[in-house]
């Protein structure tokens, strides 16, 4: 198994797999996202300033199933009262740590501007065993530029990697297309496509709603919606085959319960273990 290729898969998981986290509104405020016409942030900040969310990896091929990662989001307004922090982090655990020896600490940050729910600027900090990367992208909208600069805080005299491409208006980042799609009124065959950047680079993520089914999970029994977004194949976030599935509770709080990810090396699989609303 490539481990580096296996990690990367289970984060951007998980990453779908949390961001769906929150609570709809229904047709108008969906309307407001597509035309990107001001949503509030009195509202927004209401919602999910303090949310807290928590999930488990296990990663499973023939019949071993092994814990292999913790996520947790959380959420808060930035002091200004303008901007969203959604900050998320992937750390490495257990039997991934004891029998393959590697470890990997995944730190983003996205910040959404909340009178337009596009994102504004994503902060990464990325280690994988003793390599360590830092990152930031910005999103220059009157320029339709995003900037990505990576480090390496070990060596400075390395230098930086730069990237840049155009971009539409709106446009998320991995965490905020999500929080977008949560705020739709989905339903089974509801199918759409998504403006994605990550790493400096802009993807289209096409995303079908394909069946309805009922899950039990830590946190309670539901019904959900199955989501599919395709991120494998060529001119995907990951040029690789493979295949996503996200569920979604039915009710409007459209809450990530579970995420199941399959490729050529295994089955991933991110359930959900705890939720803490805003106070």
């Amino acid at each position: 198994m490539k481990l580096s290729f296996f990690r990367s898969i289970l984060f951007t998981a998980m990453l779908f797999a949390a961001s769906f986290a929150g609570f709809a509104q229904g047709t108008a405020m969906s309307e407001s996202i597509s035309g990107n016409k001001s949503l509030g942030s009195t509202f927004l900040a209401s919602k999910f300033d303090g949310e807290k969310l928590t999930f488990e990896g296990k990663a499973s091929k023939l019949k071993l199933s092994i814990a292999i990662a913790d996520l947790t989001f959380s959420t808060a307004i930035t002091p200004k009262g303008d901007q969203l922090s959604i900050r998320s982090v992937a750390e490495s655990k257990g039997t991934m740590l004891k029998l393959f020896r590697y470890s990997f600490l995944q730190d983003y940050e996205s910040v959404v501007d909340l009178a337009t729910f596009r994102i504004a600027k994503t902060v990464k900090k990325d280690i994988q065993k003793q390599r360590v990367r830092d990152s930031e992208a910005e999103f220059d909208y009157g320029e339709k530029r995003v900037s990505y600069v990576e480090t390496d805080p070990k060596d400075s005299n390395r230098p930086p990697r730069r990237i840049a491409s155009e971009i539409t208006d709106p446009m998320n980042d991995m965490i905020s297309a999500i929080y977008a799609i949560r705020l739709r009124d989905l339903a089974v065959g509801d199918r759409f496509e998504l403006s994605v950047s990550d790493s400096g680079l802009v993807y289209k993520v096409p995303v079908a709603v394909t069946k309805r089914e009922r899950l039990g999970t830590a946190v309670g029994k539901f019904w959900c919606l199955r989501v599919e977004p395709e991120i494998f194949g060529p001119g995907r976030l990951i040029e690789q085959k493979g295949k996503m599935i996200v569920w979604l509770t039915e009710d409007k709080m459209h809450t990530p319960v579970k995420a199941q990810v399959d490729t050529q090396y295994g089955k991933v699989e991110i359930k959900i273990k705890s939720l803490t609303k805003p106070s």
